[in-house]
């Protein structure tokens, strides 16, 4: 897969002035995006739940996850995104989550962000009848 990167603010979802950028990976095979802890930790996010994960190498590894807002460059939106409290000197990785979240696919070859249409519980959630 073509790799690329894209720039991202990511703020505190109770204090939007509060924030930072930075470049992100683009990652399909993270589910969760990835931002370094001592990142969060300046624009105040708190830890809402621990996630057991398997890392790249193949190690696991139970780390904290929060939340905070992404504007990811040319998409629209300021979206609540869950994150991954990354040990210090990690990558910054874009994970599947926020993906869906701002609904879009990536484009390998053309290194992009593609908007994809959603689809919503198949037939029966369609019908008009109650």
């Amino acid at each position: 897969m073509g790799m690329f990167k894209k720039k991202i603010r990511v703020s505190n979802i109770k204090e939007p002035e509060v924030f930072f950028e930075e470049e992100f990976w683009v990652d399909t095979g993270a589910l969760y995006s990835f931002v370094p802890e001592d990142y969060l930790q300046k624009i105040n996010i708190e830890p809402a739940a621990t996630r057991n994960l398997v890392l790249a190498d193949g190690r696991k590894q139970a780390r904290h996850l929060g939340f905070c807002n992404f504007q990811v460059e040319g998409l629209e939106g300021n979206i609540p995104c869950p994150v991954i409290f990354a040990p210090q000197d990690s990558l910054f990785l874009l994970g599947a989550t926020a993906l869906e979240n701002f609904g879009v696919e990536v484009d390998p070859i053309n290194k992009k962000l593609k908007p994809i249409l959603a689809v919503m519980g198949g037939f029966l959630a369609s019908s008009i009848e109650t």
